[in-house]
């Protein structure tokens, strides 16, 4: 059995009202969009908590690197810190994948299905960077510091993608006519 997309598990979590509500003539497409709406706003803020467990990981590697006097990875990995925090924010802080009832721009269902397939990808992205800052904290806790620098663009590679990415989601949505 596959696991249910954020809107499925919007759509089931309906109250009554809401479903009778849906069979009201023009309530129903309002009502879709807002589901579509929370279901964006729940990847985003999932993607948001996958970066924040990131960066906990990385500042537990710059704490191992510092505690552990590897100087030339001190740099390095403050700017890769301070870009992925960049990045976080960008996510905590970017526009539903819906306009408002009332707003000018509106973004119809194709596209939020669109955006929604999209952020799974960049989730795929936030996961390997996930990953591979875990690992790379359990490689430094166990003083493996020999590939550390490797490790470590290949993390601001993967960082630099997950942002492109991103940035290519906020075009998305920007391309949307009036």
């Amino acid at each position: 059995m596959s696991a249910k997309t954020p809107l499925e598990r919007v759509q089931e979590s309906e109250r009554l009202l809401e479903r009778l509500m849906l069979e009201i003539p023009g309530f129903r497409g309002y009502q879709v969009r807002e589901q579509r709406r929370e279901a964006d706003r729940i990847v985003r803020n999932h993607l948001f908590e996958v970066l924040q467990r990131t960066r906990d990981s990385l500042m537990r590697c710059f704490q191992i690197l510092n505690d552990s006097k590897v100087a030339e990875l001190m740099e390095p990995m403050n700017r890769l810190i301070a870009k992925l925090d960049r990045v976080a924010e960008k996510v905590n802080r970017a526009s539903y994948g819906y306009a408002g009832f009332f707003d000018s721009v509106r973004i119809d269902a194709a596209q939020l299905n669109k955006m929604l397939a999209y952020d799974s990808q960049i989730m795929d992205i936030a996961r390997k960077c996930a990953q591979s800052a875990s690992t790379f904290e359990t490689n430094l806790s166990h003083n493996e510091f020999e590939d550390a620098r490797n490790v470590e663009q290949n993390l601001e590679n993967s960082i630099s993608q997950l942002e492109v990415a991103f940035d290519g989601r906020k075009t998305m949505i920007e391309d949307v006519g009036v």
